[in-house]
């Protein structure tokens, strides 16, 4: 999967990159833990590159790193870790939360986020 690309309704650009991304039997599986980032890209998926598989063991230096949305039970328990000196505030996660909701209970929408180059 490819990166997710929202404006939040503060008019924040953000990056949303899924850390994994599996197939089982054809069908794509989306994964529980999503990185967030400031969108500096204009909406390019190239910027994600340097950025995607980020592994959060250790403290992540970008300057436009946000933390990290787990989805520890969809639907009802989340958890944002705001391992940043620039975390985003509660209206924001909820947003972003019902973002990636919309996304992940779709499966129309997987096809237009991962056919990104």
């Amino acid at each position: 999967m490819k990166p997710l690309f929202f404006t939040l309704g503060n008019r924040k650009k953000i990056m949303i990159i899924p850390d994994t991304m599996a197939h089982m039997d054809g069908h794509p599986i989306l994964t529980y833990t999503y990185s967030i980032f400031l969108d500096t890209g204009f909406n390019s998926p190239l910027q994600a590159r340097s950025k995607e598989s980020v592994l959060h063991l250790e403290k992540i230096d970008d300057p436009n790193y946000l933390g990290h949305i787990t989805f520890e039970k969809p639907g009802q328990l989340f958890n944002y870790t705001a391992d940043t000196d620039n975390p985003l505030n509660s209206d924001e996660i909820q947003e972003i939360i019902e973002n990636l909701t919309e996304v992940r209970d779709d499966p129309s929408m997987w096809e237009k986020f991962d056919g990104w180059n």
